[in-house]
């Protein structure tokens, strides 16, 4: 019956880290200085009440893993780094003069790329001058993706001392065939004494990222990799499904075929093994594709329902601004969202103009605005409402048809003006957001823009 399902709905879709998504964005009518007065608009509604978000892209590797569709860099030349840090704190100082106060940095997140690329201090230079501008929040939480290859002490230390207290391994998978095929080799030995190291300076929450569906994966190498995690016990993990996207430009998903990698029936398989075998020790599922022990931060958001979802993926709480700096990345004011140019050289000529680097974006309407809450409450809570008049939109009255057989198939209820997810359900929440997504519908894609749900 699970497979049947799987079958029916495995198809093309969204993972809505934002609404409207990127290939729906009316860029025609946006503009740089739309996308900062909604920023302002938005700093002076939430900065004192709950502060912002920073994400900061650091596009750096060493080397090129065949899995990643993340904006990058290959380079063995470190010189790269202090230049690279001038122009993100040169992009800061440009936001800091659009903002009418000094910003309550809440949440700060470091990602790539491989931040770890950078030496220790020039990653305390950055963060440090970071902060000179701005207020660390009390309840911070500064995290950082950490490459357990070259994730030193010195990394952990220079960062826990600037307020760090999170870190993320990506761990994909432990079988050497599976590795070299994503060409991303690192034993397990690596990964035990990176979370060992965090653990000892005082990191009180320890990531892991495992992806099933990878080329040549098996039932069995998925169930060696959660096994072998389950004696690290890391207080978090994604866990999800490899999203092959090798027609988006430059993103290095070329080291194999689409024969080498497992079926739609097997993924979901890998999938189902995992979550049995990580709730076998106490880890519990939060949102989509996410699992963290009963003790970390995400899993107590979730039940205190401030659980958020984002450019950043789940975070532990929300903040209505989030910045991106850095290369690629995107910023999010609720009212719009903004993304800086993509290469590097383009990104410092912006910069030397005293431009904020952004290309592209998205100011929301009304609508965008109440769909995106149902979304943002269907991927976090499992559960959306429209008993409040200002959550209901024109074409509810077609989403709600399109979930009709999805009713029928038992992955969710519709009553009183509510709609629950199930526990079947829950594998095909993006299925079932989609049948919200009114830009979706509206104008189906011509080509192949997102990867597959299941």
């Amino acid at each position: 019956m699970f497979n049947s399902l799987v079958n029916k709905y495995n198809i093309a879709g969204p993972r809505y880290t934002s609404y409207p998504t990127v290939p729906y964005w009316d860029e025609t009518t946006f503009s740089s200085e739309k996308w900062k007065r909604s920023l302002l608009k938005s700093f002076k509604e939430s900065n004192k009440k709950e502060g912002i978000s920073l994400y900061i892209h650091l596009p750096f590797c060493e080397s090129l893993c065949t899995f990643c569709g993340c904006n990058k860099r290959i380079t063995k030349q470190h010189s790269v780094e202090s230049p690279y840090i001038k122009a993100v704190l040169k992009e800061w100082r440009l936001y800091l003069d659009v903002l009418d106060e000094k910003p309550i940095i809440k949440e700060l997140h470091l990602g790539g790329g491989t931040p770890t690329f950078f030496s220790p201090d020039h990653l305390k230079i950055l963060i440090n001058g970071v902060l000179e501008g701005a207020v660390k929040s009390e309840d911070h939480e500064f995290s950082f993706e950490g490459h357990p290859n070259n994730t030193t002490r010195e990394h952990l230390q220079a960062l826990y001392d600037v307020g760090f207290r999170r870190v993320s391994y990506g761990v994909q998978d432990y079988n050497e065939t599976v590795q070299k095929a994503i060409h991303r080799i690192q034993p397990f030995e690596n990964v035990k004494k990176a979370t060992d190291l965090a653990r000892e300076i005082g990191y009180t929450s320890v990531g892991h990222d495992i992806i099933f569906g990878l080329p040549f994966q098996t039932l069995e190498h998925v169930e060696e990799t959660i096994l072998k995690t389950k004696e690290l016990l890391p207080d978090r993990l994604a866990f999800y499904s490899y999203a092959h996207v090798p027609w988006i430009k430059g993103n290095g998903q070329r080291g194999f075929s689409d024969k080498d990698l497992p079926s739609a029936e097997l993924k979901r398989n890998q999938y189902e093994l995992g979550k049995q075998l990580l709730a076998e020790v106490g880890y519990e599922e939060i949102g989509m594709d996410h699992f963290a022990l009963t003790t970390d931060t995400l899993h107590k958001s979730m039940i205190s329902i401030e659980l958020h979802r984002n450019f950043m993926g789940y975070t532990a709480s929300k903040t209505q601004a989030m910045i991106g700096l850095g290369v690629s990345s995107i910023s999010d004011s609720w009212y719009g969202f903004s993304q800086n140019v993509k290469a590097i050289e383009e990104y410092y000529k912006l910069l030397e103009e005293d431009a904020i680097p952004v290309y592209r974006g998205h100011i929301l309407n009304d609508e965008d605005l109440v769909i995106r809450k149902h979304i943002l409450n269907l991927m976090c809570q499992f559960k959306t409402s429209w008993e409040l008049d200002e959550l209901y939109f024109k074409e509810l009255p077609d989403s709600l048809i399109r979930l009709k057989e999805m009713e029928k198939d038992g992955l969710l209820h519709i009553k009183n003006k509510t709609i629950e997810v199930t526990t079947k359900g829950q594998p095909f929440v993006r299925n079932i957001c989609m049948a919200f997504d009114v830009l979706l519908q509206r104008k189906q894609p011509d080509t192949q823009l997102f990867s597959m749900t299941v």
